[in-house]
């Protein structure tokens, strides 16, 4: 059963419809993101320090954040670099800011937040270029920032999940960096999946099966292969040897299959993997903990998990 909260959401956003993103296209449909995140997640988080930093990446310069939780400053930590959902197209740094102070504070980690370059003005291979070169600066430049390069690990919501995943498969198949565990929040994990959930909950649950045939359009040029593990991490031939994973999915969702399905590969190669299932909850969830408890309990659930395994 859907939640009772969103549920009310979801009838106030159809009474008074906005336009869908695939009619204003890119920059508005960025502005009408940031809005609705505003409005969704929780304020003043407290948050030991943010530092903002850039990194050389295959395009150029990429913005990123760094997050110390509260009284680790002038300790060394774990850390996670993270990817920010929104298509491959919409979602920045501050979209994500919430939970990336949220997963920090829980997780004891710094959290290495990262502005990777947006389509449809970046094409693929872009934003997973610019993801996997973010983990091997972290890396590197781990003993400058209070990092344990020994303790990496990655994670993303939605098209950041899908990037997260196919980093951690890039970065087994590179020999490095070495992770320790991937986060997958209700992750993209094929393009253009053709999947039950696709289908039976392609409309009334905020995200729409026309949204990410339109984030594909923006991201993928015309014959691109949609089952290159960079863009498809569930099309890999082999994924044994990956980090272990924890992967969220939720119930009314239509990418909830392909996560499924993913985790499913990786325990079938011998992976560790952490499923868990919201049942009641829609894609993007995790980004609305200002107005649904679940939300906060599940960031803190994840962070736990992968505060485990970093230790």
């Amino acid at each position: 059963m859907l939640d009772a909260t969103i549920e009310a959401l979801i009838k106030q956003m159809a009474a008074n419809p906005a336009p869908k993103m695939w009619e204003v296209g890119a920059p508005q449909a960025r502005t009408m993101f940031a809005g609705m995140r505003e409005i969704f997640e929780p304020k003043g988080v407290p948050i030991g320090k943010v530092d903002s930093v850039e990194i050389p990446g295959p395009g150029g310069p990429l913005a990123a954040r760094i997050y110390t939780p509260v009284g680790l400053s002038g300790r060394v930590t774990p850390a996670c670099v993270y990817y920010h959902g929104g298509g491959w197209v919409i979602g920045d740094l501050d979209t994500h800011d919430a939970i990336c102070r949220q997963l920090a504070n829980e997780g004891g980690v710094r959290v290495v937040s990262v502005d990777y370059r947006l389509a449809p003005e970046n094409k693929f291979p872009a934003a997973f270029d610019d993801a996997y070169a973010a983990l091997v600066w972290v890396e590197a430049n781990a003993s400058d920032h209070n990092i344990n390069p020994n303790r990496l690990a990655v994670a993303g919501d939605s098209a950041g999940g899908n990037l997260a995943a196919a980093v951690a498969l890039h970065a087994k198949l590179r020999g490095g960096p070495q992770l320790k565990y991937q986060v997958l929040f209700y992750p993209v994990t094929q393009a253009r999946a053709d999947t039950a959930s696709m289908h039976d909950l392609a409309t009334g649950y905020l995200l729409e099966k026309a949204s990410m045939d339109w984030f594909c359009d923006q991201y993928l040029d015309a014959g691109a292969d949609v089952n290159d593990p960079r863009v498809s991490p569930l099309a890999a031939k082999d994924v044994s040897g990956v980090a272990p994973a924890y992967v969220i999915v939720a119930g009314f969702d239509p990418l909830k299959d392909e996560g499924k399905a993913y985790a499913q590969k990786l325990k079938a190669a011998g992976v560790a993997v952490d499923y868990v299932e919201y049942e009641s909850m829609i894609h993007g969830f995790l980004g609305m903990a200002g107005l649904v408890p679940l939300a906060t309990q599940a960031l803190r659930d994840a962070a736990k998990a992968m505060a485990n395994a970093l230790a």
